[in-house]
């Protein structure tokens, strides 16, 4: 899989316009697998923490449930104003849940706020990345999948 630091090294143009998406607005949408195979969407923060996007949630929530049990995900930036200005993101992976006491010791004292009670800590590995843009009267589509690189599509009306 491919680490947030792997993923600026293999795409460092679209890279940092994803993550100054994900860093624009505290609240992004996670999408993950139900039991039965069916989506479940939720609000969910993220921290970039060394050379891992990462996400935390309550100790028992259905996110982490869900991460734990098949940990395909998807993740979609809060899109801002009406306007797009900055684009439109989102990326997919698999989430890995954090459990080396080392590795979980680091993840707390690199949040910026203790964490207020018992948790789930998940690293994000990534699989795709996409940033959609309008810009003026078209969209633009910049993309990258593990193991192709990056990619442009413009669609003009």
């Amino acid at each position: 899989m491919t680490t947030w630091q792997d993923f600026e090294r293999e795409a460092p143009d679209l890279a940092p316009a994803v993550r100054a998406r994900f860093e624009a607005h505290r609240h992004h949408v996670l999408a993950t697998l139900r039991k039965d195979g069916a989506p479940r969407v939720s609000g969910t923060e993220v921290q970039f923490i060394g050379a891992d996007l990462t996400i935390g949630s309550m100790l028992g929530a259905v996110k982490a449930l869900d991460l734990r049990r098949d940990g395909r995900f998807s993740l979609h930036s809060h899109p801002g104003d009406e306007t797009m200005a900055d684009g439109d993101a989102k990326i997919s992976g698999i989430a890995v849940e954090i459990l080396d006491e080392i590795e979980l010791s680091a993840y707390v004292s690199d949040l910026p706020a203790p964490v207020p009670g018992p948790f789930h800590a998940f690293r994000l590995e990534l699989t795709e990345a996409v940033l959609t843009t309008v810009e003026d009267d078209h969209l633009v589509i910049r993309s990258w999948h593990q193991g192709e690189g990056e990619r442009t599509i413009d669609r003009r009306p």
